[in-house]
């Protein structure tokens, strides 16, 4: 994986959850550590140190990077979202990778293997712009997807992908609808998408050059610019791990996933 770089984009600003990189997260140890460190540590364990970059335009999520040894690159804060961050981030810093990984700050418990796939995957695959990861729910994801849907929060964004594993659409709703007995299944069919993608560095390029589309404003979703400006976007599949991947998306999800990171005797 020498050849691959990680940008993890962050943001002081958000309408759920403001200050969110900076949000303590305590772990088996019962130290705590804040966010965009669990997600630093969460990419250390697919590339070297000096392959990852916190892209942010605010100084104290910079502070807080340097605070435990990482990298940062400052991006403008005109940027719309990540990926947009990440674009600027290979700007600024001139290295220009054969594949750049945006691992999503708000997505501590990525495995390490789905973002091996992801690489692999884009590898594999001229055709597409990117690669990015569906992982199959288990009940209680499910449970937890819908919970926060009937709560009025968003718990997670679900994907629907054709035969060959070309993306059809993502959302911020629990997609697609099932019927009772499937929603009761012990593995319903829905796929979670995890905040994480993997580019060559001219589909960063083409994404620019599209503009923002309307189903990216409405539903709040970076990737559906591609699909949008009919740029195919790859999607790779996984079968339901060991634990619920839940994003960092509300205050509510603190609890639950400091139990995960407990629980796999993660520090």
């Amino acid at each position: 994986m020498n050849d691959v770089a990680v940008v993890i984009p962050a943001r002081y600003r958000s309408s759920r959850y403001p200050a969110k990189p900076l949000a303590p997260l305590v772990g088996a140890t019962g130290v705590a550590k804040p966010l965009i460190q669990r997600s630093w540590e969460c990419a250390r364990a697919v590339v070297d140190a000096d392959a990852i970059w916190v892209a942010t335009d605010d100084e104290r999520i910079a502070d807080a990077v340097r605070s435990f040894g990482g990298q940062v690159v400052m991006t403008s804060e005109d940027c719309a979202n990540g990926t947009e961050r990440c674009a600027d981030a290979l700007d600024r810093l001139g290295t220009m990778p054969e594949i750049l990984v945006n691992l999503q700050g708000d997505a501590p418990l990525t495995p390490a293997h789905v973002v091996t796939a992801l690489v692999d995957a884009l590898r594999r695959d001229d055709a597409v712009a990117m690669t990015t990861p569906a992982l199959r729910c288990a009940r209680s994801t499910y449970a937890h997807l819908v919970a926060d849907q009937a709560q009025g929060r968003v718990g997670g964004t679900t994907v629907v992908f054709g035969a060959d594993h070309r993306a059809l659409y993502f959302s911020k709703r629990v997609i697609p609808h099932l019927p009772p007995a499937a929603a009761q299944a012990e593995f319903p069919p829905v796929h979670l998408h995890l905040g994480v993608y993997a580019y060559r560095p001219e589909a960063l390029r083409r994404y620019m050059a599209l503009g923002i589309s309307q189903l990216e404003e409405l539903e709040g979703l970076e990737q559906l610019r591609f699909l949008a400006g009919g740029v195919p976007v790859g999607v790779v599949p996984f079968d339901p791990i060991a634990w619920d991947a839940i994003e960092l998306n509300n205050p509510t999800d603190v609890a639950p996933i400091e139990a995960i990171l407990k629980s796999r005797g993660i520090a």
